[in-house]
């Protein structure tokens, strides 16, 4: 089937692409129709493919492909099955291949004690030998890691490689979090589609954005609805629709995020150095306005990364009114507008009522995620000025008590706390939606903060650690 034709090809190859980032090409498996597979590979949203290299042979078949296909790019190495071919004359040409353009990592490497094709002293023996290598030809690496969970860690670790994938993941979270915490992102294969992989949807709900990857270690590891077919780059729509379900987002936001993880890691394509005024996550517009804050709270992202579900958010500039309407567009196509981005959008209180006026003549839905301190930076009242043209608030309160709020959230105000307070008490006044949100940090009494927002007479939202979008 292709799917370009059927309606799952219809719904979710429109809008973004998708990068496999793990598949084998140049397997037997491919020899009769690699052409079509591309193909297909393209017709339905596959921007590129990196076909991964893994016994002796197919170092210069991989190559070769990646340099008949613009889309295709390849890797070198030996897999842990392999480790018993492994020679000096080998690893010299390992050196001479890596010179090759469209050479992208080293790969795939690692252990496998399930199988155990190879001795495993030869096997950690190889696989630090080709980490080292990485290291030097400044490369990432692809890591396979099969029932070997603390020998990989710990050569890795030993290795000083802090750059690289642990592909088709199949460990446990806590091996992922290792693995994360040494620098080294997460990819997702086919499995995530199986009726019974709990654990492995478990990880892949809780990897954060900037750490994943999808992938379809193709020809292997068919996903559902395929299963039992020979696998191949355009079936990868389904582990990212997967994904997107236990993450709560759309198939898009997943395409994005995974897309700009690849590139980075891999440095395949152009990355958007421009921040964006407007992006969509699931069916919400959110509108960037201003990077700056009257809070430096210590588990704000903006201190960590420039990105939110793949969009870049640092702005050169501060939009205009008339900028942000030409990047809304239709108000009525989305389910909701929001100000949010990177900063808190009261600092620019005149671009947020004149916009949302127009929004709202417009026939769109209007909410401002805020710090709460509206009040505090124009020193008055200001909520009777969002009467009838902010349809929701999100205040964000993050704290129980004075003392753990200024010591989270830094405030430039003195008495911060109180003024979110009120802020929360005067916004029931005048707007119809009003939700205090609370990041889950350690410190802060998440029951008596729902217990504040309970007595305010508000809804109350908790809000995960490193989760932003």
């Amino acid at each position: 089937m292709v799917l370009k034709d059927s309606e799952e090809g219809k719904k979710y190859f429109t809008a973004f692409s998708l990068i496999d980032t793990h598949c084998h090409l140049e397997m037997e498996e491919f020899d009769n129709d690699r052409d079509d597979v591309i193909k297909r590979a393209i017709d339905n949203g596959i921007s590129s493919i990196i076909t991964i290299s893994s016994d002796i042979e197919s170092n210069s078949k991989a190559i070769e492909i990646s340099k008949k296909y613009d889309c295709v790019y390849s890797t070198i190495g030996l897999h842990p099955h392999d480790a018993k071919d492994f020679t000096e004359e080998f690893y010299k040409r390992l050196i001479e291949f890596s010179k090759e353009s469209k050479v992208v990592a080293i790969g795939e490497i690692g252990l496998d004690y399930h199988y155990d094709n190879s001795p495993r002293e030869k096997q950690r023996e190889v696989f630090e030998r080709q980490l080292l290598l990485s290291k030097e030809l400044k490369l990432p690496v692809v890591i396979h890691s099969r029932d070997a969970k603390r020998d990989t860690i710990d050569i890795v670790k030993s290795s000083g490689v802090d750059k690289g994938v642990f592909h088709c993941f199949s460990g446990d979270y806590e091996m992922a979090k290792e693995a994360i915490s040494m620098g080294f992102l997460i990819s997702i294969a086919g499995p995530v589609t199986f009726k019974n992989a709990n654990r492995l949807r478990e990880i892949a709900k809780l990897i954060p954005d900037d750490s994943l990857l999808i992938e379809t270690d193709s020809p292997y590891l068919t996903p559902e609805p395929y299963r039992g077919r020979r696998n191949e780059p355009s079936f990868l729509v389904h582990t990212a629709k997967i994904i997107a379900g236990l993450r709560n987002i759309s198939t898009e936001d997943v395409a994005r995020i995974t897309t700009l993880n690849a590139k980075r890691i891999f440095k395949i394509g152009e990355i958007e150095e421009e921040g964006v005024i407007a992006y969509k996550i699931r069916d919400s517009l959110y509108l960037n306005i201003t990077n700056k804050c009257t809070n430096s709270c210590v588990f704000c992202v903006r201190f960590h990364t420039d990105y939110v579900k793949g969009y870049n958010l640092r702005l050169s500039k501060e939009p205009n009114e008339e900028d942000l309407k030409r990047a809304i567009g239709n108000p009525k196509s989305f389910k909701e507008i929001v100000f949010c981005g990177y900063g808190e959008p009261f600092l620019r209180l005149d671009t947020i009522k004149n916009v949302a006026r127009w929004i709202k003549q417009n026939g769109g839905i209007v909410r401002v995620n805020t710090n709460g301190h509206g009040n505090l930076i124009h020193k008055r009242n200001i909520l009777p000025e969002l009467k009838d043209i902010v349809d929701k608030i999100s205040i964000s309160l993050d704290a129980h008590d004075e003392e753990t709020y200024n010591k989270i959230c830094k405030p430039v105000f003195k008495d911060a706390f109180k003024g979110v307070i009120e802020f929360i008490k005067e916004s029931k006044k005048y707007i119809n939606e009003v939700i205090v949100t609370v990041v889950d940090y350690p410190g802060v009494d998440v029951n008596k903060c729902e217990k504040i927002a309970k007595d305010l007479g508000v809804r109350f939202r908790l809000r995960e650690l490193d989760v932003v979008g």
